[in-house]
């Protein structure tokens, strides 16, 4: 699906917890994720640092979105 949503010129990050699949599937700019169970957010973490980690991860994938990108891409930092 990723694939298909950028044919239409509409960049696309993938969030995933386990990023080889993410590159099976041909998806161009790839964000990891916490974790399986819980992929956008850590739930032994209190209220404020659960709130960081999330936006984290969307502050990392706007700034994915927003990166032009020849190949498939994992964004780690």
């Amino acid at each position: 699906m990723v694939k298909e949503i950028e044919r239409t010129g509409l960049p696309v990050v993938h969030v995933c917890t386990v990023t080889p699949i993410s590159l099976t599937v041909g998806a161009n700019r790839i964000v990891p994720a916490v974790a399986i169970p819980h992929p956008l957010g850590n739930p032994s973490l209190d209220q404020k640092e659960e709130y960081q980690l999330r936006k984290e991860l969307v502050e990392k994938s706007l700034k994915a979105l927003q990166t032009e990108v020849d190949k498939q891409t994992i964004f780690e930092d």
